[in-house]
């Protein structure tokens, strides 16, 4: 039992589309909950042989509070005894074909059309098996498995029902060997909570629910290490997807008949926590567009990611020239992910929802998989090195414009930095086919003002007010953006008396700038610029990690040291950078202080959704209400 809930705890606080409603009609059936920053209390409902019911108070306490003897054991007995059927699945297969009201004696049976004066449903079960007692002739198999499947899962139902309102719980987890997955019982468990609680209580079910044990008796071994330091992340590469019961999906699949055939987790090297500054941590959704409820964006973006493949197939080979097996161990990259985006054509639920982010980070995982963990590597370095030799320039000039003149030409300079995005195709052809193309190129790619997006007046006024106390910045791309696009505006941010904070992601995704190139980076542009160099000095001008290796930027999973930091410092501005972590993410993430999202959209059909074109700009600047 402690390994039960121990796992539960686990999953529920390091999988953040773990748990779900399952809804029959809807497309998809899978509803996935964002995870509240306290998972306590809840109650957790065990259906193996039996009934545990289980309340979960905190990380280390919990009390087995009730439970039954008509569980998962009972349907497969009894279901034996009346079927002759043997396997647990081949009974819930036969349930799924069967019609209860043949053999279960319903509300209209007995009480005939008055059934409505009683303000019941003359659908509902009046007496489970009813009909059987009465009639002469045989029942099919598949009706009295449904109707035994209706009988047990109403039982359990009500049961948890009771006890959710007893102790006053609202989250009640559905998990056991009876669960797995299964629509058929998710479907009459989630029926039985609704009808029996009114709508209050809603049936969860998780992902994971097989594991929970065997994750939490793998904690418990390794509890001289203190995992609870550690924060973890699913491995989209090494996992399988939560299965599509319908048979014509990948029939094969379900051989092993279990929900997952495959969990692989990493551990992250730092515990990661929320941004102190997301206005109601509880409802901060990361992603703008959910893919699993819009099936026209899904289609666009796994197409999107199937025509990317052979040019990140052809970077990964080329970021590794002394290596005699790149080009094999790419090929494999190229069929697992592939196989990958197939699977979310079909299942989009497979991972949880569907984002744009996922789709970027299972890439990555992949890309990892294969040992290929940088394969931008190359073109980082050599952009940096040219954008280097350019920054004196570029500060020289700025310095030379009158105040107003110039607050304008350091927006254009973090917006012409950020088309240098090798993850966006319009991009990356560009960049391939004219090896010229360069900072002042990239401002005339601007669209002109009024922007898409154009909250500049209302900005350009805030900075005639007095300085923010400090400014946090993620960070995107290296070369260009960060060095003249990002820098410029830290400098003059600097200039103000604004502290500043510049987070950049902890490991490599596509051509982004990482902490230990920020490193770098910041210390050649110290040796240039006074003014970087004596912030960096006194503290002023601090580098940090976000906990991330992700093109795309997760608010409720940060570094915890930034997160300290961030506290400490007083941040009262943020500036959030970059399609994948202004648009893609966090584009409607509502902040307890002022922020600044700005980003250029080099991708068509994304710029024409949001009533733009190529290259169209975002400069969105949020004041949170009084």
């Amino acid at each position: 039992m402690t390994c039960l809930i121990k796992g539960c705890n686990f999953v529920l606080k390091n999988i953040p589309h773990e748990a779900f409603v399952y809804q029959k009609d809807s497309d998809p059936e899978f509803r996935f909950q964002t995870n509240h920053p306290n998972i306590f209390p809840y109650l957790l409902v065990n259906i193996g042989s039996g009934v545990s019911i289980v309340k979960v108070e905190t990380e280390d306490r919990f009390e087995w509070i009730g439970g039954s003897s008509i569980g998962g054991g009972t349907f497969w007995g009894l279901g034996a005894l009346l079927t002759k059927t043997k396997k647990f699945d081949e009974l819930l297969h036969l349930a799924s074909k069967g019609q209860h009201a043949n053999v279960d004696m319903l509300v209209q049976d007995v009480y005939g059309g008055a059934h409505q004066t009683l303000g019941l449903s003359g659908n509902l079960i009046a007496s489970s098996f009813g009909k059987s007692a009465t009639a002469d002739r045989e029942f099919c198999k598949e009706d009295m498995a449904k109707s035994l499947l209706h009988m047990i899962s109403n039982d359990i139902g009500q049961l948890a029902c009771l006890h959710a309102r007893l102790h006053r719980l609202d989250r009640v987890y559905f998990g056991g060997f009876f669960i797995r997955g299964h629509p058929v019982t998710m479907r009459t468990i989630t029926y039985s909570i609704n009808f029996f609680s009114k709508g209050e209580v809603q049936a969860l079910f998780l992902r994971h629910e097989g594991y929970l044990g065997a994750i939490g008796a793998f904690l418990k071994g390794a509890e001289q290490d203190n995992p609870n330091q550690y924060s973890w992340g699913e491995n989209y590469a090494g996992s399988s997807g939560l299965m599509s019961s319908s048979p014509e999906l990948c029939p094969t699949q379900r051989a092993r008949s279990g929900t997952f055939d495959l969990l692989e987790m990493d551990r992250l090297e730092r515990p990661l926590v929320n941004l102190p500054l997301l206005l109601d941590p509880s409802s901060y959704v990361p992603d703008t567009v959910d893919l699993t409820d819009d099936a026209l964006a899904r289609k666009y973006w796994l197409t999107c990611f199937e025509e990317a493949l052979d040019g990140v197939v052809k970077r990964a080979v080329a970021s590794q020239p002394g290596s005699v097996d790149a080009t094999e161990r790419a090929e494999k990259f190229r069929q697992k992910y592939w196989g990958k985006l197939q699977t979310l054509r079909h299942q989009p639920f497979a991972y949880g929802t569907l984002t744009v982010r996922s789709l970027l980070d299972t890439r990555e995982h992949c890309l990892n998989e294969f040992n290929f963990p940088d394969p931008y590597s190359k073109v980082k370095q050599k952009e940096n090195g040219v954008a280097l030799k350019c920054f004196p320039r570029v500060i020289r000039c700025l310095d030379a414009l009158g105040w107003e003149e110039r607050q304008l030409a350091l927006v254009k300079g973090l917006l012409a930095g950020n088309v240098f995005d090798w993850g966006a195709k319009a991009v990356s052809d560009v960049l391939e086919s004219d090896p010229q193309f360069g900072f002042e190129e990239a401002k005339m790619k601007l669209q002109e003002r009024p922007w898409l997006v154009d909250s500049y007046s209302k900005w350009l006024q805030r900075l005639k007010g007095p300085p923010h106390k400090c400014a946090l910045i993620f960070a995107d791309n290296s070369g260009i953006d960060v060095i003249l696009g990002v820098f410029p505006f830290v400098r003059e941010l600097l200039s103000r008396g604004t502290e500043v904070i510049l987070a950049c992601n902890s490991g490599p995704a596509l051509n982004d700038v990482t902490y230990c190139e920020s490193l770098i980076v910041a210390e050649r542009i110290a040796a240039m610029d006074p003014v970087v160099h004596s912030a960096l000095r006194e503290e002023r001008l601090l580098l940090m990690q976000t906990g991330s290796s992700s093109p795309c930027l997760d608010l409720s999973r940060l570094d915890k040291g930034l997160a300290m930091l961030v506290r400490e410092r007083g941040a009262d501005l943020v500036v959030i950078e970059g399609m994948g972590r202004a648009v893609h993410t966090n584009y409607y993430a509502a902040l307890r202080c002022e922020s600044l999202k700005l980003a250029v959209l080099k991708n068509s059909w994304l710029a024409e959704r949001l009533g733009g074109r190529l290259f169209s700009v975002i400069f969105k600047y949020e004041v949170p209400a009084e």
